[in-house]
């Protein structure tokens, strides 16, 4: 039985070893006064707890303040509020008269038409944008988008605990919650009732839920090897393992996701997929034969049945309202195309409601993979990471200046994120930190499909759904550079002041964009400043 022993506690080497040097001294100032502060069990469960719920109310702070500035459907919120409203009181997305966006801001909420309209977005997000609606009313412009703004919220404390589990650092946790709660694309996508924000929260709650899997099963894959051990039964392939809650959460999670945006799809299959490796490689340090076999053909069953079934049977409970109305978008397209759109044959069996659902699905992907239309701030996929073309939200001239909403990012967290990111590649590649992997592997379902769709009409606003694994790989560089307290006095004392002065001046950042971000009016030759780059105007 003790064979397996060594696998019950799994490694997680984050903190690089300490860099002694011996017969100097190490550590800093700050360390041995921090030591001290927190020098009792009760302390440290304060910092552990008190670190990621300060950056939480931060981010509350820098989101809710003033979220009902402008008093008008800014960008996409005249798609999504409306439909919301709609959903709230049809249970489904309805038409409205041309031109009702005047007469919406202005409270008259009612003048909605009864005909479904075409949404190319499942449901799910404008239901939770519709929670808001309900508390305050659709004339209110803080109903519109608070629930957006708690999804934002509590996408940072989210951030935090990933972090910590990661990390095994509340240091490096804070940061991690502190940076995404001062950048200002997560702030935007925060303050405007959009999708994408709702799409990144349930996305990091699939992630962090496969995390916690991840030495759920390693457990309970050792206590069954342990088990048949003990019984002289023989295990050559292990075990196939059912009982794993986490992975339960992660397909509902997904599953929401996918019916916020369907990009949430490549969240379930790529973590599916990265289940599966770690199913094979966790059989390897058990010195299971034919580990990767049995991780495909005995787990691997078992991985799809508790994910792929579930994720599907949530998407389809978030389009209740479609299914238990009759005036949604194509509800009855068979009985009202006639006997030509009815399906034949093999499927003539499949009921109406299946038939006209199935043709909705497909005329919403036909739209998506045909999208072309030109758009002034339509960003190309493969420029993101660099930030070229943020997109404008909403601008009015006032008194000599404007107010403006950009989702520009705070330009040194965006691109220390993207230098990260291109770090860690080169680490992965040379070292194959499961750590190192599991973030990438965010940045890989995230972002890499779009490349794809380089002709398609996207935006720089997507990359909302994989900036907090850009923001977990700069932490981990910022882990890497702090080192340990056990490092020579010098160098410890230089990475404290380097990180340190990272920090302020991303904070010094903030509050400088702050301004173009929550449409604060201010002189036309202040808002020149913020343009950084030319394609930023």
């Amino acid at each position: 039985m003790a064979r397996y022993d060594w696998l019950v506690t799994l490694p997680t080497p984050i903190v690089p070893p300490s860099r002694h040097e011996a017969g100097g001294p190490t550590g800093s100032r700050l360390d041995r006064w921090w030591a001290g502060l927190v020098n009792t069990p009760a302390k440290q469960r304060a910092w552990a707890w008190g670190g990621p719920i300060a950056v939480t109310l931060l981010a509350a702070v820098l989101r809710l303040v003033n979220l009902a500035h402008p008093h008008s459907l800014v960008f996409d919120e005249t798609f999504y509020v409306k439909d919301s409203y709609t959903l709230l009181n049809l249970g489904y997305e309805a038409n409205w008269p041309a031109n009702s966006d005047d007469a919406f801001n202005a409270g008259n909420t009612d003048g909605y038409l009864t005909t479904g309209s075409f949404a190319v977005h499942p449901p799910f997000g404008k239901w939770v944008i519709a929670l808001g609606l309900a508390l305050f009313g659709a004339d209110s412009s803080f109903g519109w988008r608070i629930s957006v703004a708690v999804c934002g919220i509590l996408l940072v404390l989210l951030i935090t605990l990933i972090a910590k589990k990661l990390f095994r650092s509340t240091l490096l946790a804070t940061i991690a919650g502190f940076l995404l709660a001062i950048d200002g694309h997560a702030i935007v996508m925060s303050r405007v009732a959009l999708l994408d924000g709702i799409l990144a929260l349930f996305c990091l709650l699939g992630v962090g839920a496969v995390l916690m899997d991840r030495d759920f099963s390693a457990r309970l894959l050792i206590r069954r090897l342990q088990l048949a051990e003990m019984q002289g039964r023989t295990l050559r392939w292990g075990p196939a393992l059912w009982f794993r809650p986490w992975l339960l959460a992660a397909a509902v999670a997904f599953g929401l996701a996918s019916s916020v945006k369907w990009s949430g799809l490549y969240f379930l299959a790529g973590f599916a997929v990265y289940v599966v490796a770690v199913d094979a490689f966790e059989r390897y340090r058990a010195g299971l034969p034919r580990f990767a076999i049995a991780a495909i053909l005995k787990q691997g069953p078992v991985t799809f049945l508790l994910m792929i079934p579930v994720a599907i049977a949530t998407y389809l409970a978030t389009w209740v309202g479609w299914f238990s109305s009759s005036g949604g978008m194509y509800r009855h397209w068979v009985e009202n195309a006639g006997a030509t759109a009815a399906w034949t044959g093999p499927l003539a069996w499949v009921p109406n409601v299946w038939q006209n659902f199935w043709h909705l699905e497909a005329a919403i992907y036909n739209y998506h993979v045909n999208e072309h239309s030109p758009h002034p701030y339509q960003a190309n996929p493969i420029s993101w990471l660099f930030m070229s073309r943020p997109t404008q939200m909403y601008v009015k001239a006032v008194d000599g200046g404007y107010e403006n909403i950009t989702s520009v990012a705070n330009p040194l967290i965006w691109y220390a994120g993207t230098a990260a990111i291109l770090y860690l590649l080169y680490r992965f590649a040379k070292k194959s930190e499961w750590v190192v992997g599991f973030v990438l592997m965010g940045m890989l379902v995230g972002y890499v499909p779009w490349l794809a769709y380089t002709q398609r009409t996207v935006f720089q606003f997507y990359t909302i759904a994989f900036e907090p694994y850009m923001i977990l790989g700069l932490v981990f560089v910022i882990g890497l550079i702090l080192g340990s307290k056990d490092d020579p006095t010098w160098r410890r004392v230089g990475a404290l002041r380097a990180v340190g002065l990272f920090l302020i001046v991303a904070s010094l950042i903030t509050a400088f964009f702050y301004p173009v971000w929550t449409a604060q009016g201010i002189p036309s030759w202040l808002l020149s400043l913020h343009y950084w780059l030319p394609s930023w105007r």
